[in-house]
């Protein structure tokens, strides 16, 4: 390296070879997710298709596929509008019903704070007599129930309100 420009030409390769692996890194975390995304979408594709199969020979008729309506809980007595989408809206025994789809491991179940929250403001928001949580995976269908717990008058502090009784969380 004697002449002077052979350190700045070095610097150079350096700095374009680090630009490079950063660009490669980039672009390959990138397809990553992208193809994460589209075999998630792929399954849960194929299990709504599956999960419309289930419903029909178990009774249920299908009165809607990604049927939306739109929903304004209030804060503050003001209304939030938003829209909703359910996979299914189904019928059965003069009773109208959202069937939401599961798949996966997690999702299926009550356990997943996201699932049990999405059927309650499905139940909500589509004024529907029940919400049944459909895991075609599993070929099972579950109603969903919410029961409305008597009202508390006052719970003791660190306790949770369960069926209108009082119950100490561990």
């Amino acid at each position: 390296m004697s002449h002077p420009w052979a350190w700045a030409a070095l610097a150079i390769a350096v700095l374009a070879g680090a630009l490079l692996a950063l660009v490669i890194a980039r672009w390959l975390a990138a397809w990553r997710g992208s193809w994460r995304a589209r075999r998630r979408a792929a399954r849960a594709g194929a299990g709504e298709q599956a999960a419309a199969v289930l419903l029909e020979r178990a009774g249920f008729r299908i009165l809607a596929e990604q049927p939306r309506t739109a929903w304004a809980p209030r804060i503050d007595g003001e209304p939030q509008w938003t829209e909703l989408r359910a996979d299914y809206l189904v019928e059965a025994r003069g009773e109208l019903l959202v069937a939401e789809v599961k798949t996966g491991d997690a999702a299926p179940s009550l356990q997943t704070a996201a699932t049990r929250r999405q059927l309650l403001e499905y139940h909500v928001a589509f004024a529907a007599d029940g919400v049944l949580l459909v895991c075609p995976e599993r070929g099972a269908i579950h109603r969903i129930e919410f029961p409305r717990p008597a009202r508390v008058a006052a719970a003791p502090q660190g306790a949770a309100v369960s069926r209108g009784a009082a119950r100490r969380l561990p």
